[in-house]
């Protein structure tokens, strides 16, 4: 209701207007049964023509009256669902990556789609017919009780039955309802996942396996759906024959009375007809329960999101970064996520102004941990990260990643144009500030080659573009946002040899006089690099440069070894006519063991 709560100066002329209408409304049958009796003889000191008269002129007045308040209640909807789906939205932008890990995207999205739907339609359009309802059978019992109470007493022994049926029906329906969008939010989370790997999809073959799934959570949906949809169909009709059937048993009772010269024909008439308002408004109550019913399962759908707080927020009294020199420390880090998984154990490490750090080591060492710590998309289990001396945690997140800028591996590009996504560093950066961040990135060149330049829609995630055209265009991004620290997660591993020497070319620009971490996979990355902090099951093994390592005989020299040995085998085989045959031990020939780049054993966890 906090929602409904802005707009409830329209929704109060609504429901004002819905009084009106229901009045009207109940005329009807008073002025139809004083038409049956001026018809049969009995005087209502009205003419036909009179009272048909009042009849066209209270049609025309409801029909005016509900066109406004119907308008007024549309717009009211509307705006509720406006607010709802931004505040869901919002919110959602500010939870934590831990949040987002455990849950899928197609079922974030279907709770801002069809669940935001759902409550708007009971917390405004029902409100409303509610209101209509209840006063159309309120009014009626209240006019029929003067016409013959004992005719009304008949009625009224239908509302207890209808009171336990409503409350059986409760029962299963408030669980069915919320089952069903479950339902729902499984079969978009699939689809997403199919439509957004598209490629992984058609280059497995698996449009088949994915086409079952697909049916398979859409049966779930339309078996729930259905059995709600038969709870609904029989609940509303079931209260109204009900009433129906009292109608039969005030139809034979009234015709006693009329015989009897105790009621009069017209007064019968009216009261069938107020009956039928009645039994009419009872099964439109009814509906309307069912809807509340399933309102209150995506209610808790979306409040389940809205009451989420985010674990990494803003500490009370947070400040600006301000003037920022680029030192980062880890004082004793420890990290566990929250399945007990522990990923850093007593890390310390400091980074000076400007350094350039590689972090290395197997697959699961920590580096992606330890990575993300800097712009806090996780906070210390225990220890601290400071920047230039001061916790992370005391300052203000948007200052504190207004330094940093990230180029991930696996880049990421939003479906609009090149010019947007490059804007994306900084939105208020001039067209001269992007064209020169563009050729920084060595990217100038193939944008002005696309069919329409910097305006060239790149598709979903880029897909419009190369690998190494997403690289440089996200490497233009973090050049415009003119970052002090600079966190890339090997850029280049995944790019052929020319795209590499430009993407280098670019990274090396954009590193210049910058604090640097990197995630080495390669070993031309790590030779950049001013130290080398060799990680293994989440603790700092071995730290200093290159030559330092290789003297130290430790991890980093196996690995290393280990690399330039098949980097070795990969130049001497290359030439060799045996490359294509087994080998005499029986083993894959050896080009078939080729691709290998610097350091991507690292993450394969090679011994």
């Amino acid at each position: 209701m906090r929602y409904v709560k802005p707009y409830r100066l329209m929704i109060a002329v609504a429901a004002v207007l819905f009084i009106v209408s229901t009045g009207l409304n109940l005329v009807f049958p008073l002025v139809s049964g004083q038409l049956v009796n001026a018809v049969t003889g009995t005087s209502v000191g009205l003419t036909v023509g009179q009272i048909i008269g009042i009849l066209i002129a209270v049609f025309v007045a409801r029909a005016l009256v509900d066109i406004v308040s119907q308008s007024l209640i549309a717009e009211a909807g509307e705006s509720v669902t406006r607010d709802l789906r931004q505040a869901v939205y919002a919110h959602l932008q500010h939870l934590d990556l831990g949040f987002f890990a455990g849950r899928r995207t197609g079922e974030l999205t279907s709770r801002l789609s069809s669940d935001v739907t759902v409550v708007r339609v009971a917390l405004v359009n029902n409100v409303a017919t509610l209101l209509s309802s209840v006063l159309t059978v309120v009014g009626s019992a209240a006019l029929v009780v003067t016409i013959n109470w004992r005719l009304t007493g008949i009625v009224l022994l239908i509302f207890p039955l209808a009171t336990i049926i409503a409350r059986l029906y409760s029962r299963s329906l408030r669980p069915l309802a919320t089952k069903a969008q479950d339902c729902l939010a499984d079969t978009n989370a699939i689809a997403e996942e199919a439509i957004s790997g598209v490629r992984v999809v058609k280059a497995f073959g698996r449009e088949p396996y994915e086409i079952q799934r697909f049916n398979q959570a859409s049966q779930a949906v339309f078996r729930d759906s259905l059995r709600l949809a038969r709870i609904r169909a029989t609940f509303g009709p079931l209260i109204g024959l009900m009433f129906f059937f009292a109608l039969v048993g005030v139809l034979w009772f009234g015709s006693q009375e009329v015989s009897a010269g105790r009621l009069r024909p017209g007064d019968l008439v009216a009261f069938l007809l107020y009956g039928a308002v009645i039994a009419g408004g009872i099964s439109g109550l009814a509906n309307i329960f069912t809807q509340f019913q399933e309102a209150i399962g995506a209610t808790r759908r979306l409040f389940e999101i809205l009451d989420t707080q985010p674990k990494v927020r803003d500490a009370p009294g947070a400040r600006d970064i301000g003037d920022v020199r680029g030192r980062i420390t880890f004082d004793r880090v420890s990290f566990a996520y929250e399945d007990g998984r522990e990923a850093l154990s007593d890390v310390s490490l400091d980074i000076a102004p400007g350094e350039i750090l590689a972090l290395v080591g197997p697959s699961g060492a920590g580096k992606s941990t330890l990575f993300n710590l800097i712009p806090r998309f996780y906070d210390p289990t225990q220890g601290a990260v400071r920047l230039d001396g001061v916790d992370l945690r005391e300052l203000t997140l948007a200052s504190l990643r207004a330094t940093i800028a990230i180029v991930p591996q696996d880049t990421q590009l939003f479906s609009g144009s090149v010019r947007e996504n490059i804007l994306y560093g900084d939105l208020n950066a001039s067209e001269e500030a992007m064209i020169a961040a563009a050729k920084a990135a060595n990217a100038h060149d193939f944008i002005l080659a696309l069919p329409k330049g910097y305006d060239t829609l790149v598709g979903e995630r880029g897909v419009k573009l190369s690998g190494g055209q997403r690289q440089r265009v996200a490497i233009a991004r973090a050049i415009l946002k003119n970052p002090r620290i600079l966190l890339l997660d090997e850029a280049t591993s995944a790019l052929d040899s020319e795209s590499e020497g430009l993407v280098q070319e670019a990274l090396g620009r954009l590193m210049r006089g910058r604090t640097t971490i990197i995630i080495a996979h390669r070993l031309s990355t790590v030779q950049v690099a001013h130290r080398i902090a060799v990680l293994d099951k989440g603790r700092l093994v071995e730290l200093g440069t290159h030559d330092e390592l290789m003297a130290r005989h430790g991890l980093y020299y196996k690995l290393y070894s280990l690399q330039f040995e098949i980097g070795e085998f990969d130049g001497e085989l290359a030439h060799a006519a045996e490359d294509e045959r087994l080998s005499d031990d029986g083993r894959a020939p050896r080009s078939r063991r080729r691709g290998f780049s610097p350091f991507s054993l690292l993450d394969a966890g090679a011994p």
